[in-house]
Formats: C-alpha cells, sequence, structure tokens
C-alpha cells in the first residue's frame, strides 16, 4: 500500500515538538541547577516540580500507548467487553491509596527512590536483589511500548516497524538522558494535550460514519457481534478480582510513580498530585472506552478495511488506530496518530529514566562505589538509560515475547515488591531474614503457577485449573494469594529471627544479618 504522507509528516511534526521541547526543559534545568544537587535535579527535579506540571507528569506516565490501545481492545472483544475494562478504575484506586498511605512516610523522609526504604531497612545487599523486578519490569514496559507504536505505524502509514521503533526509541532516549525528570515532566505536559484533543476530536467522526451502528443499542443487543458491555461469568470471578487487585496495588511500588510524588515541593503537595491524577487518569479513559464501542458496533465490510473483521485478522489489539484510520476523514485521522504516538513516548520516557534512576542511586551509588561524587553518579545515570534504552529497543523487535515477559516481571513486582514495601515503611520490626524469606517464597510461588504466554507449564494447580486447548488456564486468584503470603512470610520470618537471637536460642555469632 502506498506511503501516508500527510501521517509521515504529522508525526515528524509531533516527534520535533516534543524534542524541542525537551531539550528546552533541558535547558530550564540547568538554570535552575545552581546551588542545587544535579543528581537530585536529575532524579526528581530538585524537589521544584509544581503542582499544574506534577498533575499532568503523573497523569502521563499511567496514560501511555497501552492504556488507550488496551482499553480499546478488551472493550471491543466479543469475549471481554466493558465491564473486563478494569484499568481506569484500577490505577484510578491505585493513585488515591498511594496518596493515603504511601506518599507522606515516602515524601517527609526526602527519599529518591522506592528502594531507598527497602536497602534502609534490610541492607544493600537485600535491596539490590529487589531492585531486579522493577529493573526487569521497566525495561520490557519500554519496549513493549516501543513495538506497539512500531506495529501501529506500519499498519496506518505503511511504514516499516523497525523505523519508527529506532525514530522513537532516539527521540526519548535523547531528550531524557539531557534533562531528566524536568524534560520528561514537560514533554508529558504536551503529550498529554495532545492525546486528550485529538482522541476527543476523532469520536464525533467516528460515532457518526455510515458503517457503525449506535452504540447505545450494540451496548446490549447483538449486533455484528456480542454486546460490547461484556459480561463476568462465575467462573472467572476469582480472575477478574484477582487482575483488579493486581491492577490496584501493584500499582503502587513502582518508581515511576514515585518519581512524580516524591518531585513535589512538600508532602501536601504530593499527596494532592496522588489524589487528581487519580482523576485525571479515569477520564482519559472516556475516549477509548468509546471508539472500542464504536469498534464493536461497526460493519467492517462497509469501510475501506474490508472483511475479515480485525479480531478474525488478529489485529484486535490496534483496533483504536483502525478506527481512527478508517472510520475518521483522513485529516482528522492524523490527529488521532499524534495522540497514539504521544500515549507511547508519555509511558516510555518515564520507564527509561526509572531504570537510570535506581541503577545510578540504589546500585552504583550505595554498593559500588560508595565514595562516588554527584557528578560521576549523574553519568551512571545517563550511561544507564543509554544502555537500558538501546537494549530495549533491541527487545522491541520481538513484539510477542517481550509483552509476556513485561506481564510476569509486573506480577514479580506485586507479589514481590508491594508487600517488602509495606513491610518497611509501615512494619518497622520486620528485617533481613524476613525480607529474603519472603522473597524466595514469592518467587517460587511464581514460577511454579506457570505461565501459559510463554509455555512454561504449571507445577502448581491451583482450585479450578483446568486444561483448555492444550494449555493450564488458572482462574484462582493466585497472584493475590502469592503477594499475601510473601507478606505473611517476611512479618513472620522477620519476628522468629528476632526471637531466636534476641533470647539467646541462636548464638550470636551466627547473626550475619
Amino acid at each position: 500500500m502506498a506511503l501516508n504522507i500527510p501521517g509521515l509528516v504529522s508525526l515528524s511534526v509531533f516527534f520535533t515538538l516534543t524534542l524541542a521541547t525537551g531539550i528546552w526543559a533541558s535547558w530550564k534545568s540547568k538554570k535552575d541547577q545552581q546551588n542545587r544537587n544535579p543528581t537530585e535535579m536529575a532524579i526528581v527535579g530538585g524537589r521544584n516540580i509544581n503542582i499544574f506540571i506534577g498533575l499532568f507528569t503523573a497523569t502521563a506516565t499511567w496514560v501511555g500507548g497501552a492504556y488507550i490501545n488496551g482499553t480499546a481492545e478488551i472493550v471491543y472483544l466479543p469475549s471481554k467487553g466493558l465491564l473486563w475494562v478494569q484499568a481506569p478504575v484500577g490505577f484510578a484506586l491505585s493513585l488515591v491509596i498511594g496518596g493515603c498511605f504511601f506518599v507522606n512516610p515516602m515524601r517527609s523522609k526526602n527519599y529518591v527512590t522506592v528502594m531507598d526504604p527497602l536497602q534502609e531497612t534490610y541492607g544493600n545487599v537485600m535491596g539490590s536483589l529487589l531492585f531486579i523486578p522493577p529493573l526487569l519490569g521497566e525495561v520490557f514496559w519500554f519496549a513493549a511500548i516501543l513495538a506497539s507504536l512500531g506495529a501501529t505505524m506500519r499498519v496506518i502509514l505503511h511504514i516499516g516497524g523497525s523505523l519508527a521503533i529506532i525514530v522513537s526509541a532516539c527521540t526519548v532516549i535523547l531528550y531524557t538522558l539531557l534533562g531528566g525528570l524536568y524534560s520528561v515532566a514537560y514533554t508529558d505536559v504536551i503529550q498529554l494535550v495532545f492525546i486528550t484533543l485529538s482522541l476527543w476530536i476523532c469520536i464525533p467522526f467516528a460515532l457518526v460514519n455510515s458503517a457503525t451502528e449506535s452504540i447505545y443499542y450494540t451496548a446490549t443487543h447483538q449486533s455484528y457481534q456480542d454486546p460490547w458491555i461484556g459480561k463476568i461469568e462465575k467462573q472467572y470471578l476469582g480472575r477478574w478480582l484477582d487482575d483488579f487487585f493486581y491492577l490496584v496495588l501493584g500499582s503502587i511500588p513502582w518508581q515511576t510513580y514515585f518519581q512524580r510524588v516524591l518531585s513535589a515541593s512538600s508532602p501536601r503537595q504530593a499527596r494532592l498530585i496522588s489524589y487528581l491524577s487519580g482523576l485525571g487518569c479515569f477520564s482519559m479513559a472516556i475516549p477509548s472506552v468509546l471508539i472500542g464501542a464504536v469498534a464493536a458496533s461497526t460493519d467492517w465490510n462497509q469501510t475501506r478495511y474490508g472483511l475479515p473483521s480485525p479480531l478474525e485478522r488478529g489485529e484486535s489489539a490496534m483496533v483504536l488506530p483502525l478506527v481512527l484510520h478508517y472510520l475518521c476523514p483522513a485529516y482528522i485521522s492524523i490527529a488521532g496518530l499524534g495522540a497514539i504516538a504521544a500515549a507511547a513516548m508519555s509511558s516510555a520516557d518515564s520507564a527509561l529514566l526509572s531504570a537510570g534512576s535506581m541503577f545510578a542511586h540504589n546500585i552504583y551509588r550505595k554498593i559500588l562505589r560508595k565514595k562516588a561524587t554527584e557528578m560521576e553518579v549523574l553519568w551512571a545515570m545517563r550511561t544507564s538509560m543509554l544502555v537500558f534504552g538501546t537494549g530495549a529497543a533491541g527487545l522491541a523487535f520481538h513484539s510477542s515475547s517481550v509483552y509476556d515477559l513485561w506481564f510476569v516481571s509486573g506480577e514479580l513486582v506485586y507479589a514481590l515488591l508491594f508487600p517488602q514495601l509495606c513491610c518497611a515503611l509501615f512494619v518497622p520490626s520486620t528485617n533481613t531474614y524476613g525480607s529474603a524469606a519472603g522473597f524466595l517464597v514469592g518467587l517460587l510461588l511464581r514460577l511454579l503457577v506457570g505461565e501459559p504466554a510463554l509455555n512454561i507449564p504449571p507445577v502448581i494447580c491451583y482450585t479450578a485449573c483446568s486444561l483448555v486447548n492444550g494449555t493450564y488456564s488458572q482462574v484462582f486468584p493466585f497472584k493475590t494469594f502469592t503477594m499475601l503470603l510473601t507478606l505473611g512470610t517476611v512479618v513472620a520470618v522477620s519476628y522468629l529471627a528476632a526471637v531466636l537471637f534476641q533470647r539467646n536460642l541462636l548464638p550470636r555469632r551466627w547473626d550475619v544479618c
């Protein structure tokens, strides 16, 4: 098919604008850096990010390409529907819970990363182990975002997906390297405005297209496919609840979240940013829900896309760009393309900065080079971002496996890091023995349950585990169960170790921690 020249020009303008904003923010951060810690400026913006910028960057971090594309896809899928769209409510609740319970103890102690309380409580060695799951999560997240953007550009612009991945990665890496959090935060403002305006401009055209049935009718009535409102069958209620708690609680222990709230000038302002970004995150899902409903209500045979439908072609993951491209006028769909690129980049830069920040501050400064100067730590951060960004771009060419690895690493963060963070902040009596035991228990339980997407068969089959089309399906809420067992193990083993050593039931010379 012919190259989409207007779309390519539009995307080039957007990338140029984003890069220019990032470079300007880098210059602004250097101007404000006088008499300030350069590393802290790069990681948490010198704790000088105002509430307006903080709100925009916190919201844009969660409203990424996976968020807007995934929401539309789930509404469109006949086997899912609106009732399975959990991310908007889950992320919103996560930000509210984070603001209520986690922001104050983190911000009041002037922590720089989410790993600081863990290293403070359990030591640097244990902290370095706990660093692995979030690092993998951030790198795989960056790779998955690039892969999704590459696939979208291939379908809509008819250019090589690899070219889109390389250009996107280079743009994000460049402005993040130059300005740190300042560049990421100010480009997030541009990107969030692009997402909001572009999607809302496209929706009226998609709704009134002649190939589209009324979404009010198709919500509850069979038309071209099952009603898009969806349903939750009784046997899948456990999985639904498991996924929901995973989104609510598993979204808290990420550096991408704490980087925003820790950059606020006060704990009160940090809490306010968290609460308001939860509301913003929820409201930003509305356009994607409407687009997913439009896709489920469309006779694709009346469009240039034709039959078979996106579901039958295996392109349901790209239903949002397909609606924009085939149900909106060309000059309008170009704006929607900018929204997709903006959403992807708003999350990609956050993941890259998060991974580099944790490595430089928690690994390089506290373990590898304890006497490192501030400038040395800053260059370690920049070097690590370059390495992680290049590695993630390479992984993005293997899109199917990257998505699966991202999901697994995210579940490890939920099972291993969330309970450890809770204990470090709210159960000060826990110790390194409990942390190590909890890490091992959580890791083993998660690995032994298997992963169908990676063709790893389960060793542990929980209640209602069944074999479907040659693949084991776990409907038991194993993610939350594993998290709770990890939490219980940390507390119980910490108490047991304290009793054994304090009462001299074990020799003090055995107390290696």
